[in-house]
């Protein structure tokens, strides 16, 4: 058929914006649940950064007061030894030197060099210049501006002593044991270098105490970071529980109310939940009860009405047969036929429209299937993967069946067309027929509205159709195809709520 390709790549591109939506859809989710739950997750993952800034800054604010109190006494301890051997005599600082290094007494690794000792630093990082700054402050307080001051950290394994070529890992563990123990964390060592005179450098290197200098510093602290974790997954995993519970009758409430415009006979909804679900749900079954009893008490009226019309439709017709002018008769009979042809059209449509059936999973591609059997020849489905539809069965096989019959009764031949498109599952009947004028479109979906009179019928079908249409809360369009042919269009949307 000319129709096949053109349909085949339609189908295909209005599959890829239903997969975009569904992704979309996935991406933001639209259920009650899933939204309180994101709302959880930005909230606690606000709360947890904030709280966490608030401990980070309170925590670093106490380091660096620590920090700074070290390097003042530090630097204090520095300048004195400083002035010490600026003030004792060349030929005894060899023999102080030696006993430091032996017996210990200083908290810094001393020495004299005849060269400042370039050393490989640390990274840089705002706790290491803070410590710097001050201790360099301090020195040119006491010492005075006279004497130059070389100050930086340095690792323990590349740390050089006594000249550019000799490396602290060289050197004997004694001479470093006193003031430089550092072989389990490998802490970084502050170094100062003071020049005393020229070609005479004093060379003083020590471990800050706690808190320690580290190159690379977490924003937050693993031990912290745990705890914020494990508090927020708990926190989650309790309040996805909790809405999940309490959502639960309000997802029932809601699946009742989109099901009912087509069961209103469904069974109560059990009244639970909190205070305001509780009251909706009473509401909702009063409701129903009350559009129930609406129901039930018309159905019996027309009933009644549509039988007590047989008994004087028979009447007249015995009557009419007393007459003597035939043509009176025939004239009578003519106007009994009709009046009788409309009560059995009205039974005809409360009983094809009003089917009392409950919903179920419907795999609608496997029953267009079944309704076409009986037209191997003369109908073609175009069928891609389409979720079941939830809907009343024999309505649908009863409303699918009337646009199939009419289609290969006045068209010949019919091509039917099923996709998903966003929520809504599009099904297309197309003949090769001569369509409907426009102008009729709207009043074919009429009672007793026939275009072809010559066929049998009541015109009832396709308002038959309508009826169960929107009864699923759906829209039916027809229109006149471009190359020949009626073409219907069906849109039955899919329950928001089918998958809560």
């Amino acid at each position: 058929m000319s129709l096949s390709q053109p349909s085949d790549m339609k189908a295909s591109t209005e599959q890829i914006k239903y997969l975009t939506t569904r992704l979309l859809a996935w991406l933001w989710p639209r259920s009650l649940l899933h939204r309180m739950v994101m709302i959880i997750i930005v909230s606690v993952a606000l709360a947890q950064g904030i709280s966490s800034f608030i401990w980070v800054n309170l925590f670093t604010k106490q380091e660096n007061t620590a920090l700074v109190s070290n390097a003042e006494q530090l630097a204090n301890s520095a300048a004195s030894t400083a002035s010490f051997f600026k003030k004792l005599p060349l030929e005894y600082r060899h023999i102080v030197l030696d006993q430091l290094r032996n017996m210990g007494g200083s908290r810094f690794f001393v020495s004299l060099n005849s060269e400042e000792i370039q050393l490989t630093p640390i990274a840089d990082s705002a706790q290491k210049h803070l410590v710097i700054n001050k201790i360099h402050d301090i020195l040119r307080e006491k010492l005075g501006p006279q004497y130059p001051v070389k100050i930086d950290f340095s690792r323990p394994d590349k740390l050089k002593v006594l000249n550019n070529n000799t490396l602290l890992s060289e050197l004997p563990p004694s001479w470093a044991s006193y003031s430089l123990l550092t072989h389990e964390q490998n802490l970084p060592i502050l170094v100062l270098q003071i020049e005393l005179s020229k070609n005479e450098w004093l060379y003083l290197a020590a471990l800050m105490p706690p808190p320690y200098i580290v190159e690379h510093k977490d924003w937050i602290p693993s031990p912290q970071l745990t705890t914020i974790i494990l508090t927020t997954l708990f926190l989650l995993l309790f309040t996805f529980a909790l809405f999940q519970w309490q959502t639960q009758p309000l997802a029932r409430l809601a699946r009742a109310a989109s099901d009912m415009s087509i069961d209103l006979h469904q069974a109560p909804l059990k009244e639970e939940g909190a205070l305001e679900l509780l009251t909706a749900t009473r509401a909702f079954n009063q409701m129903q009860q009350k559009l129930q009893r609406y129901i039930a008490d018309r159905e019996s009226l027309f009933g009644a009405i549509s039988h007590d019309l047989k008994t004087p439709i028979t009447r007249l017709r015995l009557r009419a047969e007393l007459l003597d002018d035939e043509t009176q008769i025939e004239k009578f009979n003519a106007d009994l036929d009709d009046l009788e042809m409309m009560v059995k059209g009205a039974i005809q449509t409360v009983k094809d429209t009003d089917i009392h059936e409950n919903i179920a999973e419907v795999d609608m591609l496997k029953l267009i299937h079944q309704v076409c059997e009986i037209y191997p020849q003369q109908t073609r489905i175009i069928g891609h993967y389409v979720a079941p539809y939830r809907g009343k069965p024999l309505a649908l096989k009863r409303c699918l069946t009337n646009l199939v019959d009419n289609a290969i009764k006045y068209g010949d031949q019919a091509l039917i067309t099923l996709m998903d498109i966003g929520d809504d599952l599009h099904i297309t009947i197309q003949d090769r027929g001569p369509g409907i004028p426009e102008q009729q479109h709207q009043r074919i979906f009429n009672p007793y509205v026939r275009l072809h009179q010559a066929e049998e019928g009541y015109g009832l079908g396709l308002g038959i159709v309508r009826n169960i249409v929107h009864a699923h809360c759906g829209d039916i369009e027809l229109i006149n195809a471009s190359d020949g042919g009626l073409l219907v269009k069906l849109r039955l949307p899919r329950s928001p709520y089918s998958e809560l």
